[in-house]
């Protein structure tokens, strides 16, 4: 294998695909980069997998040889990530492939690789279900609920996101058993959309969040109003787009019937500046840090004022007003400041609407102005009187 093709380029290439190598690899080649080099498309190929993530990116080279080999990724990605951009990187490998030699300018590096052939090929998807999205669609949901999922490993199917298509819409919800967001996208998919070999009237998938955060980053970056393909197939989905391809496995199970979690009702209502609400929380936040993570909403609807506020044990206390149009009964309903910032973070418009019942059920915070695209549930925090 000879190849010449773009320091920033290739160092581009290098850190997308090194998110999919493992940290831990089970084998010696998982810690490795598969580099394929091919002469009649004059393209270099990157491919990072740790058998449950796949990353693939390619870029255009010049191949003088075709072929293919595997380098350690982290070794490989620091040393192109120094070299210069002024001058472009020559990589040629023995037919073995054991022995690579990287040059550029006055540089001159040598790496020990392992053969193309041990390392496992991406799975990929022949035949099923096959649907067009839109990028910014997929963006949108992903935003709105991946912060939701949870990081226990021990509750497999939570650490993911439930994606559930219905004719052109897409709904994501994500939970870890304390919230749960949930975000409609009407127009996500493409007219006509699916080909398949089963319905696409109601297909649904849970997939891992360390997968669609790749998707979502890829997305994010998407020039083009090309639209993105996932095909799934037995446990298996891939993301393409052009060039570049992340392929994840399914996380199995049932997921949650997340809409009886919902109250259908709520006796109690109020509606806030959302940016005035983050900035308070994130000044309250600072003692709330000190003492689990607690902060406080007091109401009394003849006011027109909320009272955020918190309590350290032992070091202090603080609290915010706030302008509120309020309706129901008065309240004292606490939550975890953490929970709280990242869902209204993640909302867009500028008024929310806080739902609650009593102050142990669980309440429901919506954008005001697309209060059917975004439910973001919290459940709150027993306080003593």
């Amino acid at each position: 294998m000879k190849v010449v093709c773009s320091q920033s380029e290739l160092n581009t290439a290098l850190q997308l695909v090194s998110r999919a190598v493992a940290t831990r690899p089970i084998h010696p080649v998982l810690a490795n980069v598969l580099l394929t080099a091919d002469a009649g498309s004059n393209r270099l190929s990157l491919t990072g997998f740790d058998l449950s993530l796949g990353i693939q990116t390619s870029l255009a080279a010049s191949v003088q040889i075709s072929g293919a080999v595997t380098l350690p990724a982290r070794l490989l990605g620091e040393i192109v990530s120094r070299l210069s951009n002024a001058s472009p990187i020559t990589l040629a490998a023995e037919a073995s492939g054991e022995q690579v030699q990287l040059t550029s300018l006055g540089g001159n590096y040598q790496m020990r690789g392992l053969p193309a052939d041990d390392y496992p090929e991406l799975p990929m998807v022949e035949s099923g279900m096959t649907l067009k999205l839109h990028p910014s669609g997929l963006v949108q949901a992903l935003k709105g609920t991946l912060f939701a999922s949870s990081a226990d490993e021990a509750k497999q199917l939570l650490t993911g996101v439930h994606l559930r298509f219905n004719a052109r819409a897409l709904e994501a919800a994500a939970t870890d058993g304390h919230r749960l967001a949930v975000l409609q996208v009407e127009d996500a998919l493409q007219d006509e959309a699916a080909t398949n070999d089963e319905t696409s009237e109601d297909f649904a998938v849970t997939l891992p969040a360390r997968s669609l955060r790749e998707v979502e980053r890829l997305m994010a970056g998407w020039r083009s109003d090309d639209p993105v393909s996932l095909f799934y197939d037995r446990g298996q989905v891939v993301f393409l787009a052009a060039n570049q391809m992340v392929t994840s496995r399914t996380l199995e199970g049932t997921y949650p019937d997340y809409d009886q979690l919902i109250p259908s009702q709520f006796n109690r209502t109020l509606v806030l500046d959302r940016r005035a609400l983050v900035a308070a929380l994130e000044r309250v936040a600072v003692l709330a840090d000190q003492h689990n993570n607690v902060v406080k909403f007091s109401s009394q609807p003849e006011d027109g004022v909320v009272q955020i506020s918190a309590d350290a044990q032992d070091v202090g206390s603080g609290s915010e007003s706030l302008p509120a149009s309020l309706a129901g009964d008065a309240i004292q309903i606490a939550f975890n400041v953490r929970y709280l910032l990242d869902g209204l973070k993640a909302m867009g418009p500028n008024r929310v609407v806080l739902h609650c019942n009593a102050p142990t059920t669980p309440a429901v915070f919506k954008p005001e102005e697309s209060e059917k695209a975004f439910t973001y549930l919290v459940m709150p925090i027993q306080i003593r009187s």
